[in-house]
């Protein structure tokens, strides 16, 4: 197993036993061993946005959109509501509307376009 896989898996770990701000050192480390992961990436971008660091969570998504993964749905999803918290509602429901169009099922992506519409 590489050095980047245990790190990641280990701030996946504290991801999901809530320990978002703790996660972030393995996934940063993982991040500067594989930086064209996208699951170190989405895993950190999570962790980030976990603990309100908007800016963060949106330069890790961004970079899954736009370099790594360009038909991530859930990566523009995550984009979107990165956007959102900073109040650029309209570049987030580009996002939620990209994400809606790859995942056309998802009830989720679909709801957060209606939101932003109603506002």
């Amino acid at each position: 197993m590489s050095d980047a896989y245990t790190l990641f898996r280990e701030g996946q770990k504290r991801l999901r036993t809530g320990m978002a701000a703790q996660a972030t050192v393995p996934l940063e480390k993982a991040k500067k061993l594989e930086p064209g992961k996208a699951s170190i990436r989405e895993a950190l971008g999570i962790a980030y946005f976990r603990l309100a660091r908007w800016e963060d969570a949106e330069r890790e998504f961004r970079t899954i959109v736009e370099e790594l993964s360009p038909t991530d749905h859930y990566a523009h999803y995550a984009l979107g509501r990165s956007l959102e918290q900073q109040g650029r509602t309209a570049e987030a429901n580009g996002h939620y509307k990209l994400a809606s169009s790859m995942d056309p099922g998802s009830e989720t992506y679909a709801s957060r376009i209606l939101d932003l519409d109603d506002r």
